[in-house]
């Protein structure tokens, strides 16, 4: 089975995702799957936080320890507060499910295949949260909401937040600030979620990155090397030598990065006016070579 989709959030900020789907599994089994798919957090509970955040326990460097605030009371330890999830009918702290599913069959040339193509990919250049900015002041209080909690919720065994809820983190180390994990799930940006947003299978068409690449190149030196000779062509040869290395960001030849981004996108441009002028050049021809590559 192959597979291609993005992640979005809901309105309710819920992460979504969407993907196409290509292989010979059965919807019924697509479903099932999807239902008995869960994944289980063994943590110390954290559901009653100990601490506020102005009050949360400091590093004593006598006991190399974080301690009581009052009480001046080493916290348990990571290993410590994680035994308690060995005893017989410990329940996990929590589990996410995949949840429920619909997938639809869609034929290859059809309307709803390209409106379902243009869909996932349109997320590709989005961030996670724009395609759910709040639109009125309940959703920017629910927005306000969620990530005030996350703020102060554990990402991580090393997360500094443990501390809120009576618990070294795992590893623990001088410095830790409860409330301010530099964990990407507490950012506003990403309001719980840090996997990859886009996900796909590398072995969509059976082939790497690389041969994409190669099959690519050779498609189009077959295309330009089958057209007539035209100035506005690239050319196929270059004797010239060039020396390369790598731009820092102090050299004063270096453009600004809008600067270059629009120059790149330019010369993609004019590559693919190129390219149209060589393909329209071949067939215009009487008899115009067969190519073993397609676009």
């Amino acid at each position: 089975m192959q597979y291609a989709g993005a992640v979005e959030l809901q309105r309710r900020l819920a992460p979504h995702a969407h993907f196409a789907v290509r292989g010979t599994l059965p919807r019924t089994l697509l479903r099932q799957v999807a239902q008995a798919t869960y994944h289980q957090v063994w943590w110390p509970q954290f559901d009653i936080q100990t601490y506020p955040v102005t009050a949360a326990p400091m590093w004593d460097p006598a006991r190399t320890a974080y301690v009581d605030p009052k009480t001046k009371a080493p916290l348990p330890t990571w290993d410590e507060a994680i035994q308690v999830t060995h005893v017989p009918n410990a329940q996990p702290a929590h589990v996410a499910r995949l949840g429920r599913i619909d997938a639809r069959g869609i034929a290859h040339g059809t309307k709803d295949a390209e409106r379902a193509i243009r869909y996932v990919t349109k997320y590709v250049t989005k961030d996670l949260t724009e395609h759910a900015t709040p639109r009125s002041d309940p959703q920017r209080a629910h927005f306000d909401r969620l990530h005030e909690a996350l703020s102060t919720l554990p990402c991580s065994p090393t997360c500094a937040n443990w501390l809120l809820y009576g618990v070294q983190p795992d590893k623990a180390k001088p410095g830790l600030v409860a409330g301010r994990c530099s964990g990407k799930v507490h950012q506003r940006g990403t309001l719980g979620y840090t996997g990859r947003r886009v996900l796909l299978s590398r072995q969509w068409s059976g082939k790497t990155l690389a041969d994409h690449r190669a099959d690519n190149a050779s498609w189009v030196r077959s295309i330009l090397s089958g057209a007539p000779a035209d100035d506005e062509l690239p050319a196929t040869s270059d004797n010239r030598r060039w020396a390369f290395e790598r731009a820092s960001p102090a050299d004063p030849d270096v453009p600004p990065v809008a600067f270059r981004l629009m120059r790149a996108i330019s010369e993609r441009q004019r590559w693919h006016s190129q390219l149209l002028i060589a393909k329209a050049a071949l067939a215009a021809r009487p008899d115009p070579p067969t190519l073993a590559l397609a676009a």
